[in-house]
């Protein structure tokens, strides 16, 4: 074993994952880079690439931490989801935005599940080097200002204000029902448009619920595909959520929706590698580090909380240009540095 984590390492990792996690300039880039840059006692201990290291471990709690503030941020979202897919199972049915919106996120979890398993050994092994997490974060601001320079305009420059019934009616308990649309905003990269939603009685739906069922008319092959996205968050400097919300992009989303989507498929995501990974922390080596990892969990959980409350509002109208500057600067410095 490389060392135990000590209490003010994992407090300040807990920081880092809780802000870079949801921000697109990922937290497990940040969780090797900052180390290394500290040097000492810190770059040993947190070495998850190190023989016998619970880093990886503690990282992974940081992460059900994580997990934990988006449950609470999207409290409400994810009762209707499981209602949804309560419904649809004992119904037999899949017709109600929630119904189908669940039954997306289960088949866009699918694939990053599978791949977490199979990178496991070499993101422990050979990933989680300072000089590479420095290429794959500059590689990461590249595409997230790519895809803003493709996409153009800014997040509220297309944002359409035509009302929308059908779908939503039902959430209301009334109103026809059809088959979802092949995408929850329509149109190619550039084009994306914020539909308004009415309920039967044709009053706006609240914005997280229009979100919902926006997303609800995504189909299942993009839902996979958004799925997949996430893969990309498994090597450390490339960003889950900046990955997911690209994706998003490119299928037409609106910057809204893409994160939303990006945060609701998190979780489930972040839970499973929870159930995977954190029995390691059950080991008897590992014992002092149990203590450490909860401290940092804590302040994950808060900075998680807080980081999720500002995206949310943040990209109704901004885009991802910042996050790609400071990923490209700080990426080609740390590989500069390291290399």
């Amino acid at each position: 074993m490389s060392g135990s984590v000590t209490y003010l390492e994992a407090v300040v990792i807990g920081l880092v994952q809780g802000v870079a996690e949801l921000f697109p300039v990922s937290s497990l880039g940040h969780a090797v880079l900052i180390p290394a840059f500290i040097g000492g006692s810190w770059k040993t201990t947190l070495d998850m690439t190190a023989p016998q290291s619970p880093y990886l471990a503690v990282i992974v709690a940081l992460h059900v931490a994580t997990a934990c503030a988006l449950i609470l941020f999207f409290r409400h979202d994810w009762v209707r989801i499981i209602k949804g897919l309560i419904s649809s199972v004992r119904e037999r049915r899949i017709e109600t935005p929630y119904e189908r919106l669940a039954w997306l996120l289960v088949i866009g979890t699918i694939p990053v599940g599978i791949a977490g398993i199979i990178l496991d050994k070499l993101l422990r092994e050979h990933l989680g080097k300072p000089a590479l997490a420095g290429v794959f974060l500059a590689l990461n601001g590249v595409v997230l200002y790519a895809a803003e320079q493709m996409r153009g305009g800014s997040a509220s420059s297309s944002a359409s204000r035509s009302g929308r019934r059908g779908d939503a009616a039902s959430i209301t308990g009334g109103g026809s029902r059809r088959k979802p649309a092949q995408a929850a905003a329509g149109g190619h990269a550039g084009t994306a448009t914020l539909v308004r939603e009415l309920d039967k009685h044709g009053r706006e739906l609240p914005p997280d619920i229009a979100s919902d069922v926006r997303l609800s008319r995504l189909d299942r092959k993009t839902a996979a595909q958004l799925g997949a996205a996430q893969i990309l968050g498994l090597f450390p400097g490339l960003s889950r959520s900046g990955s997911t919300i690209v994706a998003g992009l490119f299928k037409g989303l609106h910057h809204e929706d893409a994160a939303r989507f990006a945060f609701l498929l998190a979780t489930p995501a972040i839970l499973g590698a929870g159930v995977y990974k954190l029995p390691e922390l059950a080991k008897p080596e590992n014992s002092g580090v149990v203590g450490p990892a909860i401290a940092g969990s804590i302040v994950a959980f808060i900075a998680s909380y807080i980081s999720v409350r500002f995206l949310v509002k943040y990209f109704e109208t901004k885009t991802l240009k910042p996050f790609a500057i400071y990923c490209l600067v700080v990426g080609l410095v740390s590989a500069a540095y390291f290399a």
